[in-house]
């Protein structure tokens, strides 16, 4: 049996003692979140204090409530009524500016993404509900219209969720095909009318920010977001669209009055405050994936190294130990880049966009590889995966959405795409981005500005940290194959028209470049954590041998010229390989037997 979390929150907010987890595995700089002994280290008291709450919120309800909750599709309105009791959205999603001065209160990216981890530990619906109230946030805290903040703010302090009305049936995400349509009403309002679809909590919202346009306005003038009332008689909820525990509802406006206090954002405006929300949105599901997997590890490590077949303990066959370690090494790459990504988020201003790459492969490359960890377990756990009372039949089914909301992986590669040229031939100096966990207001989120000009942000040099873990083998080798695809672009760059146009070949072009940046933010989190060679050297290996298979597939497109091919070919690499350190990293994974077991 695994060691189950016994944590207490005491009325100070301190933690009653807990096992330690193994030295072995804390000591990589790259651990695993364990309930069992999460102490919030480095969070303000009123933030520890919550993390803390939310944990032995789960953890007192048990896995056996938790599994028959989602089993039943059950609305979270236990874990709502715990958000309102504990403060918990009105305090991590009140920007410090709407914060009425309670120093508490502040849009702090470090703490939200822990938010995120936590609940995606515990399951994705739970996220989910979080997830969206911040899209539905999002067009609020950008707009000028000071009545609507406060009212959010006050909905926040009352409980409420939010919801983000910017999807539609015959549309998806295509903004520029609205067809939610906002008619004069001579008095300075209008009357909307129109569908919205996959809207989660369209439900139960205190306020959703609705996307539409003018009916006597053509092109981008004509845009409008503004705030609806779940609640409203012409506000029709249509369905529930998924079959969950979570509300992803299609909802109906029918002659919805809408006045000018309720109108957030007009013309260009509203379009910006649709594509920053999603910019502030879509980081967050890295983490959540992350959460997910985490889980998902401690049931399938402590399954495995207790099972016996043919004479053998599972975790002695050679597959099941390379499917472990290649999990482990994957999961701690994404937690790697993702806690080097929230300094870039929190660090950005107008004069340093840079986040704006590393935030759609957050959301893209970090959620892929939540899949791939979770196929890896899965491949070991077999048959265990389904079972009912698990936890892993619910990471096996969740993980596959994240790839798949705020913009599939194909959109947010197509935007990584246009970053390529810049972080490769357009350098700039920038001071050291230093670790930001301190507690402040990310106050920039909610003023972007404008979308444009994506392909003219420059980025410091991408070698030097590279450079300097030149010394692991397999960091060494993955710089051949980086710096091969600069190589690429400067002698067989997609040249003609048609190539250009062709988003396949482009699309595995892509998964070439964004090794490269995974891999600069990785090194980057290694260095600043002191994460041992071993690890390092690992999720490297499993670098290298990605790249060769992307390198691979680009050789086989229809489109590819026979100087790409050449390139493709000359690009493929093995893996330095070390026995020893293999299982010094094998080690560390067995050692996770039993480490963590949610309360029955």
């Amino acid at each position: 049996m695994g060691r189950r979390y016994r944590r207490a929150v005491r009325e100070d907010g301190g933690v009653e003692p807990a096992e330690a987890a193994t030295e072995t595995a804390a000591a990589t700089g790259a651990e695993l979140f364990n309930p069992s002994t999460y102490d919030g280290a480095g969070l303000d008291p009123e933030s520890r204090r919550i993390m803390l709450a939310t944990i032995e919120f789960f953890e007192s309800r048990g896995r056996a409530e938790l599994k028959r909750a989602d089993h039943e599709r059950e609305w979270y309105s236990d874990f709502l009524d715990f958000v309102k009791r504990e403060r918990v959205f009105s305090t991590l999603l009140t920007p410090a500016a709407e914060a009425d001065g309670d120093a508490d209160k502040r849009w702090d990216t470090a703490r939200i993404c822990a938010f995120n981890e936590i609940t995606g530990f515990y399951g994705l619906a739970y996220w989910y509900t979080w997830q969206v109230s911040i899209l539905g946030l999002g067009p609020i805290w950008q707009s000028g219209n000071e009545a609507a903040r406060r009212r959010a703010a006050e909905l926040l302090d009352d409980g409420a969720i939010f919801a983000f009305g910017l999807s539609e049936r015959e549309h998806g995400a295509d903004i520029y095909s609205t067809d939610m349509v906002l008619t004069p009403d001579g008095d300075g309002g209008f009357t909307a009318n129109g569908g919205k679809y996959y809207i989660g909590n369209g439900n139960e919202a205190g306020m959703v920010s609705v996307f539409g346009r003018r009916a006597d306005v053509e092109g981008p003038d004509g845009y409008v977001f503004f705030a609806a009332d779940s609640k409203h008689e012409a506000y029709e909820l249509v369905q529930n669209v998924v079959n969950a525990q979570m509300y992803v509802s299609e909802f109906r406006l029918n002659d919805y009055p809408v006045s000018e206090a309720d109108v957030l954002h007009t013309g260009p405006a509203a379009f910006e405050a649709a594509l920053n929300t999603v910019n502030v949105g879509k980081f967050n599901l890295g983490f959540a994936s992350i959460g997910i997997c985490e889980h998902a590890f401690f049931e399938a490590i402590t399954h495995a190294h207790n099972r016996v077949l043919y004479g053998r303990r599972v975790t002695d066959f050679p597959h099941v130990r390379q499917g472990f370690v290649d999990a482990y090494s994957r999961l701690a790459a994404m937690k790697l880049f993702g806690e080097r990504a929230i300094d870039y988020f929190r660090c950005a201003g107008p004069d340093d966009r840079r986040y704006l790459l590393y935030n759609p492969i957050t959301k893209m490359k970090v959620t892929t590889e939540g899949e791939r960890v979770i196929d890896e377990l899965w491949d070991i756990v077999a048959a265990k995966g389904f079972e009912k009372d698990g936890y892993f039949e619910m990471a096996a089914r969740d993980i596959r959405g994240l790839p798949k909301l705020e913009g599939t992986v194909h959109v947010n590669m197509g935007l990584v795409l246009k970053f390529m040229p810049g972080f490769f031939f357009n350098h700039a100096a920038y001071d050291e981005i230093p670790v930001r966990r301190d507690a402040a207001d990310d106050e920039f989120l909610f003023n972007q500005g404008s979308t444009r000009g994506l392909s003219k942000i420059q980025f410091h040099d991408w070698k030097p940290v590279y450079e300097r873990f030149a010394r692991i083998p397999n960091v060494a080798r993955f710089m051949e194959q980086a710096d091969g695809v600069r190589v690429l672009l400067e002698t067989a760059p997609p040249t003609d028209e048609a190539q250009r146009q062709d988003l396949d070949f482009l699309l595995t072009l892509g998964e070439l470049f964004t090794l490269v940046v995974y891999g600069q933010l990785i090194c980057e989190q290694a260095e600043l954590t002191g994460l041992e060679d071993d690890i390092v050297d690992q999720v490297f290996d499993t670098f290298v041998r990605d790249f060769s298979g992307f390198a691979t597939a680009l050789h086989g497109k229809a489109s590819a010229t026979e100087a790409q091919q050449a390139w493709a070919l000359d690009h493929v690499r093995k893996p330095v390989v070390d026995a020893e350190r293999f299982e010094r990293v094998l080690a560390q994974v067995t050692a996770l037997d039993g480490a963590y077991e949610m309360r029955p």
